[in-house]
């Protein structure tokens, strides 16, 4: 492949000195930077905005609850990725090459597409314990306990974990495709082509899914339209406490699906333009550029960045729990006692 080029033109490799090295194209000094920037930048998020959810939701006792296990146990796939993939992705995305391994590509591949489905997974049985929440919102606490939301958890993980090291640790990703597969191998390189077959599989498993939390996250805002119009329509009516008690928890409720439904449109938008790419690559044979496949990766990662930003715009608690784990108060022995929800209309 270097033999091609004229002996005039500096080719400059992944591997000096090395047969079969992968050729490098790298940025100029000032584009490098600041990818770095930029990319390092979302790593930290991830890493860093995840780990304050998952402290403040295991640390403070008044969020111990099912719906915030599930959504501790997504911080952690996007923590992970911010971790275990995303420094890495961005050492690749820049420098054009792989120089962490052939042993931990096929690892970061697995790491890779394991958080991806567990994110997914998580967010459909959030949905689904959302809907429960919203259309009957006094009997949800015996409905979606913490077992259940346990259950849903090692589920989603064992699922994913299993379906992604299945796949890239078997080869049966390359089956079919052998001759692609030697054709973009080189030293340097990080790449992990899926055949027809198990692409189409990664689509379903991404596209039904989704289309059930489109169709429960539309009954949702359905459910609470109705709810708002009803509470409208009784407002000038004596109630009594019970009545006005349902009537805050629906409320709290809906709030609280309306905040997760952004998180999962967040989702579907960073994750969608990548699964349809990589189902054309797979029946056209690889076309995408490299630079557009980076771009399309990059925004999937970023997702994992934004859940904690969400959670900062909408939850007052989840500001209120940042500034007592940043200022160190929550070291003390009575602080996983705080009430987060000091202040706020909407009860807990």
């Amino acid at each position: 492949m270097v033999n091609n080029f004229s002996q005039d033109e500096a080719v400059e490799l992944c591997y000096e000195h090395v047969n079969g090295s992968c050729i490098k194209t790298p940025y100029s000094p000032g584009p490098r930077v600041i990818l770095y920037a930029v990319l390092g930048l979302g790593a930290v998020l991830a890493a860093f905005g995840n780990l304050l959810v998952i402290v403040a939701i295991l640390h403070f006792k008044q969020l111990h609850k099912p719906t915030n296990f599930l959504i501790a146990s997504l911080a952690c796939a996007d923590f992970l990725v911010g971790v275990m993939v995303m420094p890495f992705s961005t050492v690749r995305s820049v420098e054009s090459c792989w120089y962490f391994g052939e042993s931990y590509c096929k690892l970061h591949t697995c790491f890779d597409a394991s958080f991806c489905f567990a994110s997914l997974f998580h967010l459909c049985c959030i949905s689904i314990d959302r809907y429960i929440a919203v259309t009957d919102p006094l009997t949800y606490p015996t409905k979606f306990t913490v077992s259940v939301s346990a259950i849903c958890i090692v589920l989603c993980w064992f699922f994913s974990v299993t379906y992604s090291f299945s796949i890239f640790y078997t080869g049966a990703n390359e089956e079919g495709i052998e001759e692609l597969v030697v054709a973009l191998t080189c030293v340097g390189g990080c790449q992990a082509p899926l055949n027809q077959n198990w692409v189409l599989l990664c689509f379903l498993l991404f596209f039904l899914p989704t289309v059930a939390m489109v169709f429960i996250y539309g009954k949702i805002f359905l459910v609470a339209k109705h709810q708002a119009r009803k509470i409208e329509s009784t407002g000038s009516q004596a109630q009594s406490s019970s009545e006005s008690y349902k009537e805050r928890v629906a409320r709290r409720e809906r709030k609280a699906a309306k905040t997760l439904g952004i998180a999962v449109a967040a989702f579907l938008i960073s994750w969608l333009p990548y699964i349809i790419d990589a189902v054309i690559d797979a029946y056209m044979n690889f076309i995408t550029p490299p630079y557009v496949y980076e771009i399309l990766v990059w925004c999937v990662y970023y997702n994992s960045a934004m859940n904690p930003l969400i959670y900062a715009f909408f939850y007052p608690w989840f500001r209120k729990a940042i500034k007592l784990i940043v200022s160190g108060r929550v070291l003390r022995s009575d602080s996983s006692t705080t009430n987060l929800f000091s202040g706020e209309a909407d009860i807990d």
